[in-house]
């Protein structure tokens, strides 16, 4: 991959490991915007936006994406935990095309389910799998989202089968398949910072 040129990277991350922070980290160091599930269907609601809906505000000298960044005040944490969308093959179509749209013109930080099969063909992509063992995201999720242990676990449970089975319905492949990443990281051990500096390292090998 190769920084100089317009590129995206694409992080799939289990719930509890830290990937949204290390995604938002990176594209802080890296100077580029982060999108994931949560801005888009933020965008959705704020702006009823279609792609074409998209491609007019792009065009306009009004600063929408900074207003609208600003504006923005939902927890992600929440919203990942509690989200009760109706994942139907429009909701995949949707989300595909606005991700498109949003990373045509720029480089980017794309966390999501399925961003690494939407990007597969880019000629400037990296793909990374953030993971961690089962105890440390139960600690992590216990912990930001005040429950048990116990109900932590329920909760990845249940949003590891989720999204399982949203990448294999549209997909065709497994989010754990390993071959569908450049970089797999394991985060037991280490800090997001330390991720981010280990991700960083790899692009530059890469050049």
């Amino acid at each position: 991959m190769n920084t100089n040129s317009k590129f995206i990277i694409t992080i799939n991350r289990e719930l509890g490991s830290g990937g949204r922070t290390v995604g938002r980290k990176l594209a802080e160091k890296l100077g580029v915007e982060y999108f994931d599930k949560a801005v888009i269907n933020a965008l959705q609601e704020r702006y009823h936006l279609s792609v074409e809906q998209i491609e007019h505000l792009k065009g306009q000298e009004t600063g929408w994406w900074e207003e609208f960044k600003r504006k923005m005040t939902f927890s992600e944490s929440e919203y990942e935990l509690n989200q009760t969308n109706i994942e139907t093959e429009d909701v995949f179509r949707a989300e595909t095309q606005i991700l498109k749209a949003l990373a045509k013109d720029r480089s980017c930080v794309i966390a999501g389910r399925t961003a690494f099969y939407m990007f597969r063909e880019h000629p400037n992509h990296l793909s990374i799998l953030i993971q961690a063992s089962m105890l440390t995201r139960m600690e992590r999720v216990a912990r930001e989202q005040n429950m048990t242990k116990e109900q932590a676990r329920l909760v990845i449970d249940k949003v590891d089968k989720m999204r399982e089975n949203y990448v294999k319905e549209f997909t065709g492949t497994s989010r754990y398949d390993t071959r569908n990443y450049h970089l797999v990281i394991n985060m037991d051990d280490i800090t997001e910072d330390a991720a981010v500096e280990l991700i960083l390292t790899y692009i530059r090998s890469m050049s």
